[in-house]
């Protein structure tokens, strides 16, 4: 089974650099979200995971509103990685997919347009 390691710190450079690769206009609309790095999904095999509410269904903020998450795994995409090319490129398709997610991009839209 296919499997690379990087420390935490490197990684998380994988996740700045794949936000830093959005365009300008997209890193300057996402609003009210933070990305964290977590090592496994617990009871789940997930690269990542979007929590809260899609740009695109907002219709405001009101005291008391949580930010919007985005979770990347860390060990589930080492485990599935033969080698740092690979974790890059895993890392920046499942950064894009999640942030697709926040600006209202449904899975079965992302699996047409081969983010899925």
């Amino acid at each position: 089974m296919p499997s690379v390691r990087v420390s935490r710190e490197h990684f998380e450079r994988l996740v700045g650099d794949a936000i830093d690769s959005l365009p300008d206009e997209f890193r300057r609309a996402m609003d009210n979200v933070r990305i964290v790095v977590e090592g496994r999904a617990v009871g789940r095999h997930l690269f990542g995971l979007y929590e809260g509410i899609p740009l695109t269904k907002r219709t405001g903020y009101g005291f008391g509103i949580a930010p919007d998450k985005i979770t990347i795994y860390q060990d589930e995409i080492s485990d599935a990685s033969s080698n740092e090319q690979e974790l890059a490129a895993r890392v920046k398709k499942t950064v894009l997919h999640e942030v697709a997610h926040h600006f209202g991009i449904s899975d079965p839209r992302l699996d047409e347009l081969g983010w899925g």
